[in-house]
């Protein structure tokens, strides 16, 4: 007798890389695909969705896996790289089924979904889902988690119906180690409905930074279904150049009803930043760089440097200007350069290195202008200085791609993913490629 495949929780295939049969990485898997059946028989897993190099996401089908090992897909090496695009009759297991609410058929007690598990049937290629990791008990209860088990797919009833209130927690911890762009791109992959329950799951900082990688659309759809004091709150967690971008996307009325909730401090950075134009220096630059008084010393820029939450484009340099050292600054005395800073001792002056031999941005320096400056002096971030000689904020490369991409490249599929594609709409097995 023919030993059991072995059981594969489908929690565990989140973002593991998917290989050719050369061992060369094609993807990585974001999502599976099943298509739920009548009565109670397990769902037939019909593929999975993969991200490609170019980040564009595509369908695998089953029939073209050849095997789910420790941390690794392997498929047959011929993949249609049209974009996936799911269909009504199909659910994505990952975004949809984790953390639904459910009832055990036996005793009709409520159950919310932790995870499932998907079994290869035997001598067939075809997969199925076939059992259901499940914690009794309403969600949010106020008492300890209930009992976890896992039963048959059959045990339990409840896929079938539109859910109203999904929880998200199970789905989060399975991206949980994604880099802010990648979990905002599987946000965008969500439904609406479920991108909205996600984004409620997340923290302030967490929301924040997907907020930054999203489109303008999906910004301000996330934005308008949070309650107005918690929008307010994911705002003052941006920063305040990407806090003013989303912004300016809201009727006028809505942008200062958040921005009456938001800190002072914090709603006056923004609406410094809103005043300007937006493809200036002054509408580019983030009103938070590393400022520094002439008496600091080589060990206090460098302690600043290695903040974590500051991005590489803002480490790069620390800006020496007379009191007050929160923008708009004293006078602006010159820029030192991480490199610098390693060059010399500790106990040494920044007034002592600083270089002023550049001319700062104006804030009314056009977009075409900043990104010649950037490229003329080889620098990645670039002081912006008001008439008075303050200083005001700076202007970062990653804010000036962000604008001189085109305003949907997110969503843009790069063709420089190479792998081979199919020559028509069939799959070898003859089923129709999908999407």
């Amino acid at each position: 007798m023919a030993p059991a495949a072995p059981r594969i929780f489908v929690s565990h295939l989140a973002g593991v890389p998917v290989f050719d049969p050369q061992g060369d990485q094609v993807g990585r898997v974001r999502d599976l695909v099943a298509m739920l059946r009548v009565g109670r028989r397990p769902p037939r897993l019909l593929g999975m969705v993969v991200e490609v190099l170019s980040r564009r996401r595509i369908f695998l089908p089953m029939t073209r896996v050849t095997g789910v090992e420790s941390g690794q897909v392997i498929t047959t090496g011929v993949l249609n790289v049209r974009r996936f695009e799911q269909r009504p009759t199909e659910r994505l297991v990952l975004g949809e089924l984790l953390d639904r609410r459910v009832r055990l058929v036996e005793s009709g007690e409520e159950a919310t979904v932790l995870d499932v598990s998907i079994q290869q049937l035997p001598a067939r290629r075809e997969w199925e889902i076939d059992k259901v990791f499940v914690r009794k008990g309403k969600p949010g209860a106020l008492r300890r988690k209930g009992e976890t088990l896992t039963v048959e797919w059959s045990a339990v009833t409840g896929f079938s119906l539109e859910e109203h209130g999904q929880g998200a927690e199970s789905l989060l911890a399975t991206f949980e180690q994604l880099r802010p762009a990648d979990l905002a791109n599987v946000l965008h992959h969500l439904s609406p409905k479920r991108r909205a329950e996600v984004a409620a799951a997340l923290d302030d900082d967490r929301l924040a930074d997907v907020l930054e990688e999203l489109p303008d659309d999906d910004q301000v759809e996330i934005l308008g279904k949070l309650k107005e004091e918690r929008a307010a709150d994911v705002l003052e967690a941006m920063d305040p150049d990407d806090a003013a971008d989303l912004l300016s996307e809201l009727p006028e009325e809505d942008k200062e009803r958040l921005l009456a909730l938001m800190r002072p401090d914090d709603a006056a950075d923004v609406r410094r930043l809103l005043a300007y134009e937006e493809r200036t220096a002054g509408g580019l630059m983030t009103t938070e760089p590393i400022v520094l008084r002439p008496d600091a010393t080589v060990a206090d820029a460098l302690a600043r440097v290695r903040q974590q939450d500051l991005s590489p484009a803002l480490a790069a340099q620390v800006y020496v200007c007379r009191p007050p050292d929160e923008t708009p600054t004293g006078k602006y005395l010159g820029t030192v350069h991480f490199q610098r800073l390693l060059r010399d001792p500790p106990f040494t002056l920044v007034s002592s290195i600083v270089e002023s031999d550049l001319p700062p941005l104006a804030p009314d320096t056009s977009l075409p202008a900043v990104t010649s400056y950037l490229a003329a002096y080889n620098m990645v971030a670039a002081p912006v200085v008001d008439e008075s000689g303050s200083l005001l904020g700076a202007v970062t490369v990653d804010d000036v791609l962000d604008h001189l991409l085109p305003d949907d490249w997110r969503e843009t599929e790069f063709e420089e993913f190479a792998h081979e594609e199919s020559s028509d709409d069939k799959s070898p097995s003859g089923e129709p490629a999908h999407g």
